[in-house]
């Protein structure tokens, strides 16, 4: 059943394979790599198996000779594969679409990356499914359920179990295998107490002394689950304003499936209950925001901004020359109160677009301000550039 949605970061793939001798394709464990990539077709080894890198290195040669695309998977488990490139690549410079490389993001690819393959690939970051690849009235299953295509959103049956199992693989294998030197034990605590921070103020030092342990050491930690693409540190943007403002980022769950089942909620109805549902659809939005600009190759910076005194963006998207400012809400029906502290707010850092991404039903679009839900401001997303 997977098979049959199409992502949209295939494009992209595509029209970097065009231009460069390789493209990395990075993103989380189980979001749809290697079927992505079998997709695109060319001849496959993952070389987490022992038998295809065996016979990758034995027939280095002739493989390298063939004219079709090598798809080379779980590429950070054979560190020996990247010189090795960089030979063949400035062997042919000029030749394109080469090599795809797939893997999870660990430190020691991204290092080897940086030091064999600079200047001779494009990177591309796949996510789990974004709305735009979904019906759009499959939002709520979405948010609740998470984009893991096995994770629920394809079989309702998985979500839970799923769960369980991903992060459990996580904390006891993959997290330790990437160099992460905290006790699985501690790490699961860690990972537990984020998730009851979903969309607060970021303090290293507050959890540190939770976890009996430094601010600096529990930021560390931090850094390998953001490289496991589990949560997001939203940064502050900063103003030259008169305002005294927050400096601090905000803690953000990427997929709001995992969150869900770590705050153990089982359905739709439990977690409108919740009194942080509120940030838990904010953080969905974002995530689907900045994943479907990734997923068509939009570039921009993201930031949230905060004062002391309650003025808040959940969203400032920088595109270099101009700033979007966008807030959420979980409402049908926003208020004339909401919009005129959007607009307030957004003057402050002189955005040049307010969005407010709600619940309704009908969009307006007019002096600057664009009033949508999900599925329309992801769909323009997906179909327009900045």
């Amino acid at each position: 059943m997977q098979e049959m949605i199409s992502r949209k970061h295939r494009q992209l793939v595509t029209q970097r394979l065009a231009k460069f001798p390789a493209v990395v394709l990075l993103g989380p464990r189980q979001s749809g790599k290697t079927t992505l990539a079998r997709q695109i077709g060319g001849r496959y080894f993952d070389l987490e198996q022992r038998g295809d890198e065996a016979l990758l290195d034995a027939r280095w040669d002739e493989q390298m000779a063939e004219p079709g695309l090598t798809i080379l998977d779980e590429v950070h488990f054979a560190p020996w594969v990247m010189p090795r490139l960089r030979g063949a690549i400035d062997a042919d410079r000029k030749r394109a679409g080469r090599f795809l490389l797939l893997g999870s993001i660990a430190p020691a690819l991204m290092k080897n990356l940086s030091e064999s393959l600079t200047g001779r690939l494009a990177m591309v970051e796949l996510s789990p499914f974004i709305l735009p690849e979904l019906d759009a009235d499959r939002m709520d299953d979405l948010w609740l359920l998470g984009g893991y295509p096995e994770g629920g959103i394809l079989d309702r049956d998985m979500f839970g179990p799923w769960q369980e199992s991903y992060l459990g693989l996580l904390i006891q294998r993959d997290l330790p295998d990437w160099g992460l030197p905290a006790k699985p034990r501690t790490t699961e605590r860690l990972v537990r107490m984020l998730a009851a921070l979903q969309g607060q103020i970021f303090n290293a030092s507050r959890l540190g002394s939770a976890l009996a342990l430094d601010g600096k050491t529990v930021a560390s930690y931090c850094d390998y689950l953001e490289g496991a693409f589990l949560t997001r540190r939203l940064k502050p943007y900063h103003a030259n304003i008169r305002k005294r403002l927050v400096k601090s980022p905000k803690l953000m769950w990427r997929d709001s499936g995992l969150l869900h089942y770590l705050m153990g909620v089982s359905d739709i109805e439990h977690l409108f209950s919740q009194p942080w549902v509120g940030q838990s659809w904010e953080g969905f939005v974002i995530e689907q925001t900045l994943d479907t600009l990734a997923a068509v190759g939009q570039r921009c910076e993201p930031f949230f901004f905060r004062t002391s005194d309650g003025y808040e963006l959940d969203l400032v998207l920088d595109w270099g020359t101009k700033r979007w400012a966008v807030e959420i809400k979980l409402t049908s029906d926003p208020s004339t109160e909401m919009i005129a502290r959007l607009r307030k707010t957004a003057a402050m850092i002189g955005a040049s677009r307010c969005v407010l991404v709600c619940r309704a039903t009908r969009e307006f679009e007019g002096d600057g301000l664009l009033v949508v839900n999900p599925p329309g401001w992801l769909g323009r997303l997906a179909r327009s550039t900045a």
